[in-house]
Protein backbone atom coordinates (compact mmCIF):
# COMPACT_ATOMS: atom_id res chain seq x y z
CA UNK A 1 0.00 0.00 0.00
CA UNK A 2 1.43 2.97 -0.99
CA UNK A 3 1.96 6.21 1.43
CA UNK A 4 -0.68 8.26 -0.70
CA UNK A 5 -3.49 5.09 -0.43
CA UNK A 6 -2.39 4.90 3.72
CA UNK A 7 -3.44 8.71 4.00
CA UNK A 8 -6.40 8.70 2.13
CA UNK A 9 -7.93 5.39 4.38
CA UNK A 10 -6.48 6.66 7.64
CA UNK A 11 -8.14 9.81 6.99
CA UNK A 12 -11.43 9.06 5.57
CA UNK A 13 -11.40 6.55 8.93
CA UNK A 14 -10.51 9.37 10.76
CA UNK A 15 -12.96 11.78 9.46
CA UNK A 16 -15.90 9.32 9.44
CA UNK A 17 -15.31 8.79 13.30
CA UNK A 18 -15.16 12.27 14.17
CA UNK A 19 -18.56 12.81 11.85
CA UNK A 20 -20.72 10.06 13.60
CA UNK A 21 -19.47 10.98 17.19
CA UNK A 22 -20.56 14.37 16.14
CA UNK A 23 -24.09 13.25 14.56
CA UNK A 24 -24.58 10.93 17.42
CA UNK A 25 -24.90 12.88 20.37
CA UNK A 26 -23.25 15.37 22.78
CA UNK A 27 -22.23 12.40 24.84
CA UNK A 28 -20.62 10.37 21.94
CA UNK A 29 -18.82 14.02 20.59
CA UNK A 30 -17.25 14.34 24.37
CA UNK A 31 -16.39 11.27 24.43
CA UNK A 32 -14.46 10.54 21.38
CA UNK A 33 -12.94 14.13 21.16
CA UNK A 34 -11.91 13.59 25.23
CA UNK A 35 -9.79 10.38 23.58
CA UNK A 36 -8.57 12.34 20.90
CA UNK A 37 -7.21 14.78 22.96
CA UNK A 38 -5.61 12.18 25.51
CA UNK A 39 -3.77 10.74 22.86
CA UNK A 40 -2.76 14.35 22.00
CA UNK A 41 -1.45 14.57 25.63
CA UNK A 42 0.33 11.28 25.41
CA UNK A 43 2.29 12.68 22.09
CA UNK A 44 2.82 15.87 23.45
CA UNK A 45 4.68 14.77 26.81
CA UNK A 46 6.46 12.74 24.65
CA UNK A 47 7.85 15.12 22.53
CA UNK A 48 8.52 17.61 25.39
CA UNK A 49 9.81 14.56 27.41
CA UNK A 50 7.70 15.14 30.37
CA UNK A 51 6.99 11.34 32.35
CA UNK A 52 4.22 10.60 34.64
CA UNK A 53 0.46 10.82 34.58
CA UNK A 54 -0.23 13.95 35.84
CA UNK A 55 -1.18 15.29 32.79
CA UNK A 56 -3.74 12.98 32.14
CA UNK A 57 -5.13 13.48 35.73
CA UNK A 58 -5.60 16.83 35.15
CA UNK A 59 -6.97 16.83 31.73
CA UNK A 60 -9.60 14.22 33.25
CA UNK A 61 -10.32 16.86 36.53
CA UNK A 62 -10.39 19.64 34.52
CA UNK A 63 -12.04 18.41 31.99
CA UNK A 64 -15.11 17.07 34.23
CA UNK A 65 -15.22 20.12 36.12
CA UNK A 66 -15.92 22.40 33.26
CA UNK A 67 -18.20 20.85 32.16
CA UNK A 68 -19.98 20.29 35.41
CA UNK A 69 -19.96 24.24 35.48
CA UNK A 70 -18.93 25.60 31.86
CA UNK A 71 -20.48 28.58 32.35
CA UNK A 72 -18.46 29.84 35.27
CA UNK A 73 -15.37 32.36 35.82
CA UNK A 74 -13.31 29.45 35.93
CA UNK A 75 -14.32 28.68 32.31
CA UNK A 76 -13.13 32.76 31.03
CA UNK A 77 -9.96 32.67 33.46
CA UNK A 78 -9.03 29.36 31.46
CA UNK A 79 -10.17 31.02 28.10
CA UNK A 80 -7.58 33.91 29.11
CA UNK A 81 -4.96 32.29 29.89
CA UNK A 82 -5.13 30.18 27.14
CA UNK A 83 -5.45 32.87 24.83
CA UNK A 84 -2.73 34.52 26.52
CA UNK A 85 -0.40 31.62 26.39
CA UNK A 86 -1.11 30.95 22.32
CA UNK A 87 -0.24 34.65 21.61
CA UNK A 88 2.85 34.61 23.33
CA UNK A 89 3.87 30.49 21.09
CA UNK A 90 3.20 32.99 18.15
CA UNK A 91 5.21 35.69 19.32
CA UNK A 92 8.40 33.38 20.15
CA UNK A 93 7.73 31.36 16.54
CA UNK A 94 7.64 34.86 14.75
CA UNK A 95 10.27 36.54 16.99
CA UNK A 96 12.25 32.89 16.25
CA UNK A 97 13.05 32.70 20.02
CA UNK A 98 13.57 28.56 21.26
CA UNK A 99 10.41 27.77 23.42
CA UNK A 100 12.37 26.37 26.77
CA UNK A 101 10.90 24.32 28.92
CA UNK A 102 13.46 22.52 31.23
CA UNK A 103 12.24 21.33 34.03
CA UNK A 104 9.50 19.61 35.11
CA UNK A 105 7.48 22.05 36.44
CA UNK A 106 7.78 24.26 33.02
CA UNK A 107 6.90 21.23 31.55
CA UNK A 108 3.68 20.46 32.94
CA UNK A 109 2.98 23.92 32.66
CA UNK A 110 3.47 24.17 28.68
CA UNK A 111 1.23 20.66 28.61
CA UNK A 112 -1.66 22.60 30.26
CA UNK A 113 -1.71 25.84 28.55
CA UNK A 114 -0.96 25.40 25.37
CA UNK A 115 -2.78 21.68 25.01
CA UNK A 116 -5.11 20.65 27.94
CA UNK A 117 -7.02 24.10 28.30
CA UNK A 118 -7.19 24.48 24.22
CA UNK A 119 -8.56 20.55 23.68
CA UNK A 120 -11.81 21.65 26.49
CA UNK A 121 -12.65 24.76 24.13
CA UNK A 122 -12.34 22.48 21.52
CA UNK A 123 -14.90 19.81 23.37
CA UNK A 124 -17.05 23.53 24.31
CA UNK A 125 -17.08 24.42 20.68
CA UNK A 126 -20.24 23.53 20.40
CA UNK A 127 -22.04 23.16 23.53
CA UNK A 128 -24.12 26.68 24.48
CA UNK A 129 -26.09 27.20 27.28
CA UNK A 130 -26.02 23.15 28.06
CA UNK A 131 -27.67 22.61 24.36
CA UNK A 132 -25.59 20.58 21.93
CA UNK A 133 -25.43 22.45 18.14
CA UNK A 134 -23.93 19.81 15.93
CA UNK A 135 -24.12 22.00 13.26
CA UNK A 136 -21.43 24.04 14.34
CA UNK A 137 -18.82 21.75 14.56
CA UNK A 138 -19.67 20.26 11.18
CA UNK A 139 -19.11 23.48 9.85
CA UNK A 140 -16.07 24.07 11.24
CA UNK A 141 -14.86 20.76 10.79
CA UNK A 142 -15.55 21.42 7.12
CA UNK A 143 -13.66 24.66 6.87
CA UNK A 144 -10.59 23.35 8.75
CA UNK A 145 -10.25 20.51 6.11
CA UNK A 146 -10.62 23.20 3.26
CA UNK A 147 -8.19 25.34 4.26
CA UNK A 148 -5.92 22.40 5.18
CA UNK A 149 -6.38 20.87 1.53
CA UNK A 150 -6.56 23.82 -0.67
CA UNK A 151 -3.73 25.08 1.20
CA UNK A 152 -1.55 22.10 0.60
CA UNK A 153 -3.02 21.67 -3.32
CA UNK A 154 -2.45 25.18 -3.94
CA UNK A 155 1.35 25.38 -2.43
CA UNK A 156 2.23 21.68 -4.08
CA UNK A 157 1.88 23.10 -7.33
CA UNK A 158 2.07 26.72 -7.42
CA UNK A 159 3.68 27.51 -4.10
CA UNK A 160 7.01 28.84 -4.76
CA UNK A 161 7.70 31.68 -1.94
CA UNK A 162 8.07 29.34 1.19
CA UNK A 163 5.96 31.27 4.49
CA UNK A 164 8.12 29.60 7.39
CA UNK A 165 10.96 27.98 6.19
CA UNK A 166 12.73 27.51 9.80
CA UNK A 167 10.24 25.27 10.86
CA UNK A 168 8.29 24.54 8.23
CA UNK A 169 10.11 24.18 4.71
CA UNK A 170 7.08 22.75 2.38
CA UNK A 171 4.81 25.48 3.40
CA UNK A 172 4.39 28.16 1.08
CA UNK A 173 2.76 31.43 1.21
CA UNK A 174 0.80 30.97 -1.71
CA UNK A 175 -0.66 27.89 -0.06
CA UNK A 176 -1.59 29.87 2.44
CA UNK A 177 -3.88 32.33 0.56
CA UNK A 178 -4.85 29.54 -1.36
CA UNK A 179 -6.49 27.72 1.75
CA UNK A 180 -7.59 30.98 3.04
CA UNK A 181 -9.51 31.87 -0.10
CA UNK A 182 -11.39 28.42 0.02
CA UNK A 183 -12.08 28.71 3.75
CA UNK A 184 -13.86 32.04 3.00
CA UNK A 185 -15.88 31.13 -0.05
CA UNK A 186 -16.85 27.38 2.02
CA UNK A 187 -17.90 30.02 4.79
CA UNK A 188 -20.07 31.96 2.27
CA UNK A 189 -21.49 28.49 0.57
CA UNK A 190 -21.99 27.48 4.66
CA UNK A 191 -24.18 31.04 5.60
CA UNK A 192 -26.39 29.97 2.47
CA UNK A 193 -27.80 26.96 4.35
CA UNK A 194 -27.08 27.59 7.55
CA UNK A 195 -28.97 30.29 9.55
CA UNK A 196 -27.36 30.12 12.90
CA UNK A 197 -24.84 33.33 12.31
CA UNK A 198 -24.47 36.02 9.18
CA UNK A 199 -22.42 35.92 6.37
CA UNK A 200 -19.94 38.22 8.09
CA UNK A 201 -19.64 35.72 11.41
CA UNK A 202 -19.14 32.88 8.97
CA UNK A 203 -16.43 34.63 7.67
CA UNK A 204 -14.74 36.07 10.68
CA UNK A 205 -14.67 32.33 11.74
CA UNK A 206 -13.75 30.97 8.48
CA UNK A 207 -10.83 34.11 9.27
CA UNK A 208 -10.01 32.78 12.62
CA UNK A 209 -9.91 29.28 11.41
CA UNK A 210 -7.54 30.13 8.54
CA UNK A 211 -5.26 32.03 9.88
CA UNK A 212 -4.53 31.07 13.87
CA UNK A 213 -5.13 27.65 12.68
CA UNK A 214 -1.94 27.94 10.73
CA UNK A 215 -0.09 29.46 13.03
CA UNK A 216 -1.19 26.75 14.99
CA UNK A 217 -0.09 24.04 12.73
CA UNK A 218 3.52 25.90 12.33
CA UNK A 219 4.02 26.46 16.36
CA UNK A 220 3.37 22.49 16.42
CA UNK A 221 6.22 22.29 13.85
CA UNK A 222 8.00 24.47 15.97
CA UNK A 223 8.08 22.44 19.13
CA UNK A 224 8.85 18.82 16.75
CA UNK A 225 11.96 20.76 14.93
CA UNK A 226 13.23 21.37 18.39
CA UNK A 227 12.90 18.06 19.46
CA UNK A 228 14.32 17.27 16.61
CA UNK A 229 10.95 14.73 15.05
CA UNK A 230 9.01 14.45 11.98
CA UNK A 231 5.80 13.62 13.20
CA UNK A 232 4.29 13.61 16.40
CA UNK A 233 3.57 9.98 16.49
CA UNK A 234 2.15 7.13 14.26
CA UNK A 235 -0.77 6.23 15.00
CA UNK A 236 -2.69 7.48 11.39
CA UNK A 237 -0.49 5.97 8.74
CA UNK A 238 0.67 9.01 6.04
CA UNK A 239 -0.29 11.76 8.65
CA UNK A 240 1.60 11.07 11.57
CA UNK A 241 0.39 11.20 15.32
CA UNK A 242 -3.09 12.81 16.61
CA UNK A 243 -1.44 15.71 17.34
CA UNK A 244 0.00 16.16 13.69
CA UNK A 245 -3.89 16.02 12.63
CA UNK A 246 -5.40 18.35 15.51
CA UNK A 247 -3.14 20.91 15.81
CA UNK A 248 -4.67 23.69 13.88
CA UNK A 249 -7.99 23.03 15.06
CA UNK A 250 -6.66 22.91 18.95
CA UNK A 251 -4.81 25.98 18.47
CA UNK A 252 -8.01 27.78 16.87
CA UNK A 253 -10.65 26.51 18.76
CA UNK A 254 -10.14 28.79 22.22
CA UNK A 255 -10.40 32.06 19.81
CA UNK A 256 -13.35 30.47 17.52
CA UNK A 257 -14.94 30.04 21.29
CA UNK A 258 -14.27 33.47 22.64
CA UNK A 259 -15.81 35.24 19.42
CA UNK A 260 -18.98 32.67 19.33
CA UNK A 261 -19.54 33.80 22.90
CA UNK A 262 -17.87 37.03 24.22
CA UNK A 263 -17.80 38.96 20.42
CA UNK A 264 -20.46 38.30 18.60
Amino acid sequence: MSNLTRRIFSGFIYVLLFLLAILLSKESYIILTSLFSLLCVWEFSKLINLKGIIGYVFFGITLFLILKRHESYATVLILGITIVSSLHLVYSLLAKKEIRYLTDRSKFGLLTRYLIFSTIFLILLPIDKGNYNPNLMICVLLMIWTNDSFAFFVGKNIGKRKLFVSVSPKKTQEGFIGGLLFTLLSAYIISKYNNDYTLMNWLTIAFIISVIGTLGDLVESKFKRQANIKDSGNIMPGHGGMLDRLDSILFAAPFIYLYINFII
